[in-house]
């Protein structure tokens, strides 16, 4: 069985990022469910690593965006 995992953008937060840090979705991934949280260079957090990822971020770091 696989799970599906999808991140979705907080229309409400703002944030600055550098032009290499867009998310742009790619249709071709597939992550897992596990919840291993990285904070992506838009300063959205991501389930895990993957999940980034395939969101077009290429650069993050582990846990959760600070609020």
């Amino acid at each position: 069985m696989f799970l599906f995992a999808f991140s979705a953008c907080d229309k409400d937060r703002v944030a600055e990022t550098t032009p290499e840090c867009k998310e742009v979705l790619r249709a071709d991934c597939v992550c897992t469910a596990q919840y291993d949280p990285v904070c992506g260079c838009n300063n959205v957090t991501y389930g895990n690593s993957c999940i980034a990822s395939c969101s077009g971020i290429t650069e993050f770091k582990k846990g959760e965006c600070p609020k």
